[in-house]
């Protein structure tokens, strides 16, 4: 029998270390040896068949629980486009019926009529801006990515030129620097330099001159890129709060805005297979980098 060639095999093996320690063999010794090695094997297969089929229950459950948490993404970002769509129409009424408050009652409206339908316009703009934001969020996890070669510098260029109207009667020393071309959406990557140039542009409102520069370098495997001002900045310690939906480092009576910028920065970053974060330091500026694989990503 097989069995017994086995144990043949495995006793004439180790023969010569009993005859070393002088010690006597026998058939049934060496068939009790073997039962014990046997046991002792199935006992540590055992163990490895349960080790294994206990991490393929967890890597079950993970991708379970994974897919139901993409669901519940799915249908939050579908849920804030919709209500932000459907939000558009009693706003504009809103604005429209106060405008017409303001333009056409004004001689029965006292000063403090006046003040309080202003106030209602104001705070109508800014849902407006907020509703516009919540949409562009929504595109940037939604819409679909074209990938293309970006000449990341013309773009940067490109970008700052639709902001002639913001910098008009401003000394702003804006430059680019020679950056690596990157393989992107030429839309998403736009809506990126868009939401960084314009936040340098905010924040630099009460420098003079304004030094906004733009630049970038390969490194490793990425292609890292960066927009630094010398504007307001920001506290490191609050560094946590700078990617986050809503968030403001700074009071709107200071500089405007929705915290849904650099929100959407991270997420087409992050669908780009990128990273992002920044450094500042409070009243000496702040710069804000992303870094994109060299290759061409995969889509997100």
């Amino acid at each position: 029998m097989v069995s017994n060639a086995v144990m043949l095999t495995f006793l004439y093996a180790i023969e010569p270390v009993y005859n070393v320690l002088n010690m006597s063999l026998s058939e049934d010794y060496f068939r009790l040896l073997m039962l014990i090695v046997v046991v002792v094997l199935v006992a540590i297969l055992a163990e490895r068949i349960e080790k294994i089929r206990k991490l393929n229950e967890l890597n079950q459950k993970l991708k379970i629980q994974t897919d139901k948490l993409e669901d519940a993404n799915q249908e939050l970002e579908a849920f804030a486009y919709s209500v932000s769509h459907d939000l558009r129409v009693p706003l504009r009424a809103i604005d429209g019926f106060s405008r017409i408050l303001v333009e056409d009652y004004e001689d029965k409206l006292d000063e403090e009529g006046i003040r309080l339908l202003n106030i209602v316009r104001d705070n109508t703009a800014k849902m407006g801006h907020l509703i516009d934001d919540i949409l562009l969020l929504s595109r940037a996890s939604r819409q679909e990515m074209k990938l293309n070669e970006l000449d990341m510098t013309a773009l940067a260029n490109s970008v700052y030129q639709e902001f002639q109207t913001d910098v008009e009667g401003r000394d702003i020393q804006f430059t680019v620097g020679d950056l690596p071309h990157a393989y992107g959406d030429r839309a998403m990557m736009g809506q990126v330099f868009q939401n960084l140039i314009g936040n340098a542009i905010k924040f630099t409102r009460s420098r003079n001159p304004a030094l906004i520069e733009v630049g970038g370098e390969v490194k490793d495997k990425e292609l890292v890129y960066y927009v630094k001002d010398n504007g307001a900045g920001f506290d490191m310690k609050y560094i946590n709060k700078l990617f986050g939906l809503f968030q403001r480092l700074h009071s709107p009576e200071e500089f405007e805005g929705t915290g849904v910028g650099l929100s959407i920065v991270q997420r087409v970053i992050r669908r780009h297979g990128g990273r992002v974060w920044g450094e500042g330091s409070v009243d000496e500026g702040a710069t804000i980098f992303f870094a994109l694989p060299k290759d061409m990503p995969k889509q997100k």
